[in-house]
């Protein structure tokens, strides 16, 4: 009998250790990555455990051209990036350019979709430019951010779509500020859930 309590005690340990050691890397990352931009526990929910996992982000803006990217590697192999930049683009347009399946859901002027296929998400706010150049140019700005995600994932399908969205939007309303767009812009808290045809 202590045999067995013994075996049975070592097992728990080494199901303990190996959780601790191999598979909580993602949560060890800040409470909130790329700057502070995104909860880490949508990450958690897109990406698999593993041992180790790392983020970071970069802004590579000049004074007419805004591009802020973030990525998060674990060692697993799994990444997650988003890429957002400023561009003079029209909602319409920015649509047209995703080919494929795509689902939609929009609140106020704000747009997000899903590209069923590529399995990528793509978040486009309104922004009015800092710059007087770039306002003359075009009247149609837009802060674009697109998430993609490669290697295994956690979650599948529709679940995957939608937090990469998320993952997307909260890119987004962060960009907006580091952008500089001109004007207050309120940010519903979540976009709308996207609603599935099956």
């Amino acid at each position: 009998m202590l045999i067995l309590v013994g075996f049975a005690l070592l097992c728990v340990a080494g199901w303990y250790g190996y959780v601790q050691f191999f598979t909580r890397g993602l949560e060890t990352l800040p409470a909130r990555v790329c700057d502070g931009a995104v909860e880490r526990d949508l990450v958690v929910q897109a990406l698999p455990p593993s041992r180790d996992a790392r983020e970071r982000a970069v802004n590579s803006s000049t004074s007419e051209d805004f591009t802020w990217n973030c990525r998060v590697v674990t060692s697993g192999d799994s990444v997650l990036w988003g890429q957002t930049h400023l561009s003079p683009v029209s909602k319409v347009d920015w649509v047209k350019g995703h080919n494929g399946r795509i689902v939609r859901a929009a609140v106020g002027d704000i747009e997000a979709l899903a590209e069923i296929d590529t399995e990528e998400a793509a978040v486009y706010v309104p922004c009015t430019p800092r710059s007087e150049l770039l306002r003359n140019s075009s009247p149609n700005y837009a802060v674009l951010t697109s998430m993609s995600v490669g290697g295994d994932t956690k979650a599948k399908g529709a679940l995957l779509l939608q937090i990469l969205t998320d993952i997307a939007y909260e890119q987004a309303k962060h960009a907006y500020g580091l952008a500089e767009c001109q004007g207050h812009r309120d940010f519903p808290s979540e976009l709308p859930r996207y609603q599935s045809d099956e």
